[in-house]
């Protein structure tokens, strides 16, 4: 009878694997001591401690490139403790080796310094020292005149350039110069040879004599005379190119989809943040969030294989299409893609953008024989850059996308507001709104109303947002009606007069005349609330501002009956000091019964009446000078002069149209032009430049 099978050979531990790796490049040293290097630093990698693993390595001179390049692919692909063993393990060797050379490089300028001291009594001792010394450094070591000129360097930095020290001997220092330097090596480097510093450090790429790069960890020295003048630059350089181009890998692969190499979610957010940030007014953006079709029923019926193989097809074909024209194409996850527009000039780019992708994935693609039959849902999003977060947009991108899977996909969704809206309230109300208050994820922005004679602040109107756990921050826009309807609006809206009336108080302690008019929105629901009159009495009284401060803005839309027992509570307001403005004119359908009825002080007209630079570019082209809107604003400004109160015009985004509406008579003005929405400081700033020009 045959006997018991043999046992399959067991996969090698991690222990033994990583001592493995490091009996290949420690052959120096006795096998025990590599054994039970190994086992420590095993242990520490196991334990979370991949970057002191490498600390303990380099310090045991264990500093072979290669070793990190293979000891981070044995850490990547082994399942172990903490987020990043690999990337952990990385960062602690490139820390221990700077260290390292830094000690070594100290040790270099203090032995040169000593030697330099030593001279008088011991020229000749001294000399051959230091010449041992630079001749064996393991870092590259160069010495220039305070004019820049090379007079010698040592054998590492010879091998390092791949030169002979006739190429470098009489060389300018300026003519190593690289297209990758900063403008702060330069600066640094003159600053040192006329003495006004001692020395710098920077990360440095050379060219060698073949033409390849050399990365250099460079630290130049200043050398002073007896009489403590420059008289020579001492430059000790560490090669670190192995290491660069492995942070560099890295970099990558933390910005990069691994499977289909388009940027990943964490580059796509980035991007899309920095368009926000640096974005001019005016500038708009789109958003095609694509999701394929029927992709689950190849994965499920196919293989994931095969779905990966489809899933870097579906990619090549998106970045051909849309790489071209300037969008990017970025991976989210799964089956997910977007494109980002970061110029688009309106809806109809966005739209292009949206069939290029249902185009792209027309025809069947085959893999291993199959003809699979892709298609996608595209959810479109076209927006000014200033009237919507980075996180709201995506969010309003995916939820388009999905109305386009619920028509049967294989089509692209335009983004409608009302519908989107209406999906994040139902959520965001239903679960978390009622606690959010009692959590402080509630907060206040502030944008400023300046005079259009001048541009001084004239006013701030309080803005509130919710940074949502989940959600991310989100505008009025996506909370406020909902709230309204369920009447959360009473809680919020009081915590705002709070919180604005508060920092009102405290310009107006600060600044005193000059701290400007706060203004505070309220709902129908508010303005009809017994409460209202009494809660704006107590927190004026507790906050300390003046009542003629704070200015109530009740949205024109919002319908008041004559009879509206809100107009009671209204007057009772003005009786007090407050004033009110109407905000949104010209949206509503009782706009002068508005006028007639409410005990009113200023106007505040729509931003639709304005419009955008662009369309006011147009009609000049087109001769229409006085255009329409413009002529609408015109009577407007006629109209609330003729009744005493302040109009200011909402949206402006342009000096021409700025110097428009000043030309027309408007009072003040609200939009990017005069800044957007900002933190409390952003303001301050704002009224000290305002006390600056009054006291000159």
């Amino acid at each position: 009878m045959n006997g018991p099978a043999p046992a399959a050979a067991s996969r090698p531990s991690f222990p033994e694997r990583w001592t493995q790796l490091l009996r290949v490049h420690g052959s120096a040293l006795h096998p025990r001591k590599i054994d039970a290097l190994g086992a420590l630093t095993a242990d520490l990698v196991l334990s979370g401690r991949a970057d002191q693993a490498a600390a303990t390595l380099v310090d045991a001179h264990f500093t072979d490139p290669e070793l990190l390049v293979q000891a981070v692919e044995l850490l990547r692909f082994t399942a172990m403790r903490g987020p990043d063993p690999a990337g952990d393990f990385a960062a602690g060797w490139a820390t221990s080796l700077r260290e390292r050379t830094l000690r070594q490089q100290e040790a270099i300028r203090a032995a040169a310094d000593t030697a330099r001291h030593e001279a008088e009594q011991a020229l000749h001792a001294s000399e051959a020292r230091f010449r041992a010394l630079f001749e064996h450094a393991a870092v590259g070591i160069g010495v220039g005149s305070v004019d820049g000129e090379i007079l010698t360097a040592n054998r590492s930095l010879l091998e390092m350039f791949g030169a002979r020290l006739d190429d470098l001997r009489g060389r300018q220092v300026t003519d190593l110069v690289h297209p990758e330097d900063t403008p702060e090596v330069w600066q640094a480097y003159e600053e040192l040879i006329a003495g006004e510093r001692e020395s710098f450090q920077c990360d440095k790429p050379y060219y060698r004599q073949d033409g390849e790069v050399v990365w250099t960890h460079l630290t130049v020295s200043l050398i002073r005379d007896e009489d403590g003048q420059p008289r020579y630059q001492v430059a000790m350089m560490e090669d670190i190119t192995d290491r660069y181009r492995l942070q560099e890998r890295l970099r990558h692969q933390a910005t990069h989809d691994p499977l289909t190499g388009l940027p990943n979610r964490a580059a796509f957010f980035e991007q899309l943040d920095e368009l926000f940030a640096t974005a001019p007014p005016g500038s708009r953006f789109g958003l095609c969030y694509v999701d394929l079709d029927r992709f689950k029923i190849v994965n499920d019926s196919l293989g994931h294989a095969t779905g990966d193989q489809l899933l870097v097809e579906v990619a090549g074909r998106l970045s051909g299409a849309l790489v071209p024209l300037g969008h990017l194409v970025a991976r989210l996850g799964g089956d997910e893609f977007v494109v980002l527009l970061e110029h688009c000039r309106g809806a109809h780019d966005a739209v292009a953008a949206a069939r290029a992708v249902l185009s792209a994935l027309e025809e069947p693609i085959r893999i291993d024989g199959h003809q699979l039959a892709v298609g996608a849902s595209v959810g479109v999003l076209e927006r000014p850059v200033g009237t919507i977060t980075p996180g709201a947009a995506v969010r309003a991108a995916d939820l388009t996308l999905y109305r386009a899977k619920e028509a049967g996909g294989a089509r692209w969704t335009l983004y409608d507001a009302r519908t989107n809206a209406e999906a994040v309230s139902r959520y965001t109300i239903s679960v978390r709104m009622p606690l959010a208050l009692e959590q402080g994820e509630f907060f206040l922005e502030y944008q400023p109303l300046c005079a259009l004679s001048d541009g001084s602040l004239a006013a701030v109107e309080a803005l509130v947002r919710w940074r949502h756990p989940l959600l991310g921050v989100l505008g009025p826009d996506e909370f406020v009606a909902a709230a309204e309807e369920t009447g959360l609006i009473l809680p919020l809206g009081r915590w705002i007069l709070e919180q604005a009336c508060a920092q009102a108080a405290d310009w107006q302690r600060r600044f005193g005349p000059l701290a400007p008019q706060l203004n505070v929105n309220i709902t129908a629901r508010q303005a009809r609330s017994k409460g209202l009159l009494a809660d704006v009495g107590r927190i004026l009284a507790d906050t300390g501002l003046e009542p003629s401060l704070l200015q109530l803005e009740l949205t024109e839309s919002a319908a008041l009956d004559p009879r509206d027992e809100s107009l009671r509570v209204l007057r009772g307001l003005v009786d007090t000091g407050v004033t009110l403005a109407v905000d949104d004119f010209g949206t509503g359908w009782s706009n002068l019964a508005h006028l007639r009825d409410l005990p009113l002080a200023g106007l505040k007209l729509a931003s639709a009446f304005v419009g955008d630079a662009a369309s006011q570019a147009a009609e000049a082209a087109e001769g229409a000078a006085d255009g329409v809107g413009w002529r609408i604003v015109s009577g407007l400004v006629s109209l609330a002069d003729s009744l005493g109160l302040t109009l200011t015009a909402e949206g402006v985004e342009t000096a021409d149209a700025a110097a428009r509406l000043r030309g027309l008579g408007c009072d003040w003005g609200q939009g990017w032009y005069f800044g957007r929405a900002a933190a409390p400081e952003a303001m301050e700033a704002l009224i000290q430049a305002r006390r600056d020009k009054t006291d000159n």
